[in-house]
């Protein structure tokens, strides 16, 4: 486990031939229901936050759950990092950054930012998720056709946002 990982500006690599990652952000507000005794957001909350990113992310792209289940293909969390670095409120509004950095194996890595309404970084983490298929449970070890799919308007830039 690399300790410097909270220091980092993202958590994996980015080789320089490869499309800019897919973002998509989400606005949110904590709720009553996501707080502990303590006022601030329960850190069991946290993956929560981080699935609806990556549910938005994956509508945005073509790797919505529905596409993964017509293309019989599941995508278990096979790692899942959070670094908690400020704490979140109630009522306190925050946007959820979810990254989808480029890979050339049949896996999903996928990093998230919690910011602040000051644009500070609340909370971070990734998740790796490996493509499965639903008859064998097998891993995949080749990128499944629903993955090239999307690589392909990745390369295209098709998901390029401007700044």
């Amino acid at each position: 486990m690399n300790k410097m990982r909270r220091n980092k500006k993202f958590y994996f690599k980015r080789p320089k031939e490869s499309p800019e990652p897919i973002v998509v952000e989400i606005k949110r507000r904590v709720h009553f229901s996501e707080i502990d005794i303590m006022g601030i957001v329960w850190f069991g909350r946290y993956p929560v936050f981080f699935e609806e990113g990556a549910e938005e992310l994956g509508r945005y792209c073509g790797l919505s759950y529905k596409d993964f289940y017509k293309a019989r293909l599941r995508a278990p969390i096979v790692e899942l990092h959070i670094d908690y670095l400020k704490p979140l409120r109630l009522n306190d509004e925050f946007t959820i950054r979810t990254a989808l950095t480029w890979d050339e194996g049949a896996r999903l890595n996928t990093e998230y930012y919690l910011l602040k309404h000051d644009n500070s970084v609340a909370t971070s983490g990734y998740t790796v998720q490996l493509l499965t298929d639903v008859d064998s449970g097998e891993v995949c070890i080749t990128s499944p056709t629903l993955l090239e799919r999307c690589r392909k308007r990745w390369k295209a830039g098709e998901f390029h946002r401007p700044k």
